[in-house]
C-alpha cells in the first residue's frame, strides 16, 4: 500500500513537467494549483555551483506555496564528481547529473538552468576555479540568464569566502554578486541588449545553513518558516524536497522526508534589505505591469472561485477569455509566461492527450522517420479542431473520448548531440553559442508541432517525439529518440599503452545505423608516425549491420604519446554511446572515435587478480590493457580458499561505503593477506562505512585531498619496496596525471604502516596519507587514496607502473 502511495505522489508531482520521460497526465489538484499561480507575478533565481547544491525544500516552497516562478542555476553539470551508480566519469557523469537535476525539478516544480562552466574537479580556491572557468565568459552567461528571467530576488547557496567550502562554491557566490550588478548595467555585455534589456533585481541574499560542521545562521538574519503542508499536493514541502533531492542518485543523496516547522535563514548581500519576507517591497500582482489589469485580476479570481474539480472543462472558456485579455497587454516576460501557462491549462482542462511516437529509439540524419501522432479529448462539451500537424493541413474535429491517429514522416538534419558537446571544450569550460545560454538540454530535439483550435481559440502545442514500447515487467515505457550519424565506431579501449618492440591489437566496432546499404572507405589520421596494419580498409555494410575490425599497432620509434582518429570517407567518425539508468531517461551522445596511445616501460609479474566491486570504476578493463587477467568476484565468492588462486585482490572505490555485508567477508580478505596474499583497497569516504576496523591496524579517513594534479611528489622513503619493485618509481611517473592526486586521505595512521609518499597543494602542508602499506602475516595490505580510478582509465603510464608495484609481492 505504501509503495502504491509513493508511486501516486511521484506521478502527481511530475505533472506539467516538460523534462519527464513519462507522458503527460493531469489531475484536478494540479490544475487548481496552476490556476492559483496565474495571479502571482514574481520570480526567484537560486544560484549555486553543482547539481545537489540547491535547497530543494526552499525551491518547492517558493514554487508551490508562494507561487513564484522559481529557477535554479547550477553553474556546472557536476562532471568532476564521483559516481555511486556506475563507472561513468567526466562528461558522461555530467550527462547523468543533468538528467537527475531535471528529474528533481519535475518534482519540486522549479526550472533548471546551467552555465557552460565545466566541473574540472575539486578546487580549493575561487582563484583556481576562475582560471579554469574563464570568469568573464561565465559571468556573461549568468548576466544573460538574469536579463532573460528578470528575477525579483536572487538567492545564493554559498558565501564568497572560506565559509562556502571549496573554490567552486566561493566562485558561484562571487559570480552571483557580479552578475546581479552587471545585469543592470547597459555597458556590460551590450550585445545582449539587442534581445534583452538591463535588469536590476530587488535584492541578493545568501541562504545560510548549518551543515558540514559549520553553522552560518544567526538570529539577526531574516527567518522564514517553510515547513508548511500543502493539502492540494498532500505533502509538506519537506516531504516534496526529500523526493526531489533523492533524484541525485549518482551521488547517493537519498533524503529522509521532513515534516513540521522548518526555518530558513537569509543574510543580506546587496540591494534593498528585506525585513519580513523575501519579497518585501515587491508588487507581485498584475499591477506591477503599469497597465490597466483590473479585468485580468477579476477574471483570474472568478476562474479560481468557479473551478470544479470534477468538471475542469467548465474552466476552458473562462481561461480562453483570460488569454484574450492578456494578449492585449504590451510585450513583457510576464505576458509571455502567463499566456504559455494558460495554454497548458486549457489543454489540461480539456483532458486533451497528445503524443508523437516512433517505432524505434534511434534514426540517422536525413532518414525519413515514421511518426504516429495521436490525440484524444477526454472531457465532454468541447469543440476541438486539429488545424495542422507539422505544417500539414488537417482541419478535422475531435470527437469526445475517441482517439484520432495521424501518420506522418519527418527528417532531421542534425544529430541529437547535447549542444554543449558539439564543440571541443577546454579543461574548465564548454564552448556554446549565445542562443543556448542556460538551456538544460537541446532546444531543437525532435518534436511534432500541432496547431489546435479549442472553442474558437488557436493554440499551438509541441510534443517531443518518443519511442514507446511495453515492458513485460514495467509496462508502457516512453524514451526520447536520438538522431545519429549514419556510421559510428567504437574502439575496444580508448587508451592504449604499448612497450618498445611490442605489437598489440585493438578492435574497432563499426556500425551502419541506417537501414540502407553503405560502402565506406576507412582510414586513420595520426598525430605521429605509429605503425598500423591495415592503415586503411573498405567495408560494405548491409542495413543496420555491425562489423568488427582488428588492427595491429606498434610503436617502434617510442613516440611518448600519440592520437589516432578514425575517418570514414575522409571525415571524422563519432561513437554512439547510450547511458541507461532506471531513474532517468536513456541518454545518447556521440564522442569522437579517437585512440590515445602512450609509450610504456613496465615490468609486470602480476598475472591474475580478483576484483571486488565498489561504487563503480574502470580498473578491471584498465588492468586488462596491460595483460592482467581480472576476475570480478561477487561477495558470496569471497573466501580465503578462492582468493589464494590470485596474485592479489583489489577493492573497488568506496567498497567500504557501499557493501552491505563487508563486515562478514572482510575477515576472509585479511586471512588471505596473513597467508601471503596482497590486498589493495581504493579510497573510501568517512561516512556510512560498513567496517569499524578499516585494515589490519588502525587508521582513519579524513576529508583532506590534493586537487592539483601536478602537485609535486615527495618521496619520504625512496628505498621503500613499493617504489622500487618491480618498477623504479621516480617523479616522472607522476607526470600527466589528471584532475587530482588523491582524495579522502588517511590520518591517525598506526605505526605499522609505511607511508612512502607525500603531497601538498600550493600553500598547504605536506600530507602523508595517500598511500599506506604494511606487512600482515606473510602478505601485504595496501590502502591508497591516490586517484587511480581516474589515472588508469586515462592511460597514465606512471600510474600503471606504481599500481603494478602495489599489487606485486614483496620480500617482506
Amino acid at each position: 500500500m505504501m509503495q502504491r502511495a509513493l508511486f501516486l505522489v511521484i506521478l502527481y508531482l511530475c505533472l506539467f513537467s516538460s523534462f519527464s520521460y513519462s507522458q503527460q497526465s493531469y489531475s484536478s489538484s494540479l490544475i487548481n494549483t496552476k490556476i492559483d499561480k496565474l495571479s502571482t507575478l514574481g520570480t526567484v533565481l537560486y544560484f549555486a555551483a553543482h547539481p545537489d547544491d540547491e535547497n530543494t525544500r526552499l525551491i518547492a516552497w517558493l514554487a508551490n506555496e508562494k507561487k513564484y516562478r522559481t529557477a535554479y542555476l547550477s553553474l556546472t553539470r557536476g562532471d568532476g564528481g564521483q559516481n555511486l551508480l556506475g563507472t561513468e566519469q567526466g562528461i558522461e557523469l555530467g550527462l547523468i547529473r543533468t538528467q537527475e537535476l531535471l528529474a528533481a525539478r519535475s518534482i519540486d516544480k522549479g526550472e533548471q538552468y546551467f552555465s557552460s562552466a565545466y566541473d574540472f574537479g575539486f578546487s580549493k580556491t575561487h582563484e583556481e576555479t576562475f582560471s579554469f572557468w574563464k570568469k568573464e565568459e561565465t559571468l556573461r552567461e549568468a548576466v544573460y540568464l538574469i536579463r532573460k528571467l528578470q528575477p525579483d530576488v536572487i538567492i545564493n547557496r554559498f558565501p564568497p569566502d572560506s565559509r562556502g567550502g571549496h573554490g567552486h562554491h566561493q566562485a558561484s557566490a562571487i559570480l552571483a554578486k557580479e552578475a546581479y550588478e552587471a545585469a543592470a548595467d547597459p555597458n556590460k555585455f551590450p550585445e545582449q541588449l539587442k534581445e534583452l534589456k538591463p535588469w536590476k533585481a530587488k535584492r541578493l541574499l545568501w541562504n545560510t545553513a548549518n551543515f558540514g560542521g559549520m553553522n552560518n545562521t544567526n538570529e539577526d538574519q531574516l527567518k522564514i518558516d517553510i515547513g508548511a503542508y500543502n493539502p492540494l499536493l498532500g505533502y509538506s514541502y519537506g516531504e516534496i524536497a526529500a523526493l526531489s533531492r533523492s533524484q541525485h542518485k549518482s551521488q547517493g543523496f537519498g533524503a529522509a522526508a521532513g515534516r513540521g516547522k522548518s526555518l530558513e535563514y537569509f543574510e543580506h548581500v546587496a540591494g534593498e534589505t528585506a525585513k519580513a519576507t523575501l519579497f518585501d517591497g515587491i508588487d507581485v500582482s498584475w499591477k506591477r505591469l503599469g497597465e490597466s489589469t483590473a479585468a485580468i485580476e477579476q477574471k483570474i479570481s472568478r476562474i479560481q472561485q468557479s473551478f470544479q474539480a470534477s468538471s475542469p472543462e467548465s474552466s476552458v472558456d473562462p481561461l480562453l477569455e483570460l488569454h484574450a485579455l492578456i494578449s492585449k497587454l504590451k510585450p513583457s516576460i510576464y505576458k509571455t509566461q502567463k499566456l504559455k501557462d494558460i495554454e497548458e491549462l486549457v489543454i489540461a482542462c480539456s483532458g486533451l492527450w497528445i503524443e508523437s511516437t516512433a517505432s524505434k529509439y534511434n534514426y540517422v540524419v536525413e532518414e525519413s522517420v515514421p511518426i504516429s501522432n495521436e490525440l484524444i479529448v477526454r472531457n465532454p462539451k468541447l469543440n476541438v479542431l486539429i488545424k495542422e500537424i507539422n505544417g500539414k493541413s488537417i482541419n478535422q474535429e475531435l470527437s469526445w473520448n475517441e482517439i484520432k491517429k495521424y501518420e506522418g514522416q519527418q527528417q532531421f538534419s542534425r544529430w541529437t548531440q547535447p549542444y554543449w558537446l558539439e564543440k571541443q571544450h577546454s579543461l574548465g569550460k564548454f564552448e556554446v553559442d549565445a542562443k543556448d545560454y542556460g538551456n538544460p538540454e537541446n532546444a531543437n530535439l525532435p518534436s511534432s508541432h500541432y496547431v489546435l483550435v479549442i472553442n474558437g481559440t488557436t493554440i499551438s502545442v509541441d510534443r517531443l517525439i518518443k519511442y514507446k514500447y511495453v515492458d513485460p515487467v514495467e509496462g508502457e515505457i516512453y524514451e526520447p529518440i536520438s538522431i545519429s550519424p549514419v556510421i559510428t565506431a567504437t574502439f575496444s579501449n580508448p587508451n592504449m599503452l604499448i612497450q618498445a618492440n611490442e605489437k598489440k591489437q585493438f578492435t574497432v566496432v563499426l556500425k551502419n545505423n541506417s537501414p540502407q546499404k553503405q560502402q565506406i572507405e576507412f582510414s586513420f589520421k595520426q598525430s605521429d608516425d605509429l605503425n598500423l596494419s591495415p592503415s586503411n580498409f573498405s567495408l560494405s555494410f548491409e542495413g543496420n549491420e555491425e562489423i568488427k575490425k582488428t588492427i595491429e599497432i606498434s610503436n617502434t620509434k617510442q613516440i611518448p604519446s600519440a592520437t589516432i582518429e578514425l575517418l570514414a570517407n575522409g571525415n571524422p567518425v563519432s561513437a554512439y554511446k547510450r547511458l541507461e539508468y532506471p531513474h532517468i531517461p536513456p541518454i545518447t551522445w556521440f564522442p569522437p572515435t579517437v585512440l590515445k596511445v602512450k609509450a610504456l616501460s613496465l615490468n609486470n609479474p602480476v598475472k591474475r587478480v580478483a576484483y571486488i566491486e565498489g561504487a563503480g570504476d574502470l580498473i578491471p578493463s584498465s588492468l586488462e590493457n596491460i595483460g592482467i587477467q581480472v576476475d570480478v568476484l561477487s561477495e558470496s565468492q569471497i573466501s580465503t580458499a578462492i582468493l589464494n588462486n590470485y596474485d592479489a585482490a583489489i577493492l573497488g572505490v568506496r567498497t567500504y561505503n557501499v557493501s552491505k555485508s563487508i563486515d562478514r567477508w572482510f575477515p576472509a580478505l585479511l586471512a588471505y593477506v596473513e597467508q601471503g596474499g596482497t590486498v589493495l583497497v581504493q579510497y573510501n569516504v568517512n561516512s556510512r562505512m560498513g567496517l569499524e576496523k578499516l585494515g589490519p591496524y588502525p587508521f582513519q579517513i579524513s576529508r583532506a585531498r590534493v586537487t592539483e594534479e601536478d602537485a609535486k611528489v615527495k618521496f619520504i622513503d625512496p628505498k621503500d619496496p613499493s617504489l622500487n619493485y618491480p618498477n623504479k618509481i621516480t617523479s616522472e611517473d607522476f607526470n600527466g596525471w589528471i584532475q587530482e592526486r588523491g582524495l579522502y586521505f588517511t590520518e591517525d595512521i598506526d605505526g605499522h604502516y609505511r607511508t612512502p609518499l607525500s603531497f601538498a597543494d600550493k600553500n598547504e602542508k605536506q600530507h602523508n596519507g595517500s598511500l599506506l602499506l604494511t606487512k600482515y602475516g606473510k602478505g601485504k595490505f595496501v590502502y591508497t587514496s591516490l586517484a587511480f580510478f581516474r589515472q588508469l582509465p586515462a592511460g597514465v603510464p606512471g600510474a600503471y607502473r606504481l599500481f603494478v608495484n602495489l599489487l606485486a609481492k614483496e620480500e617482506l
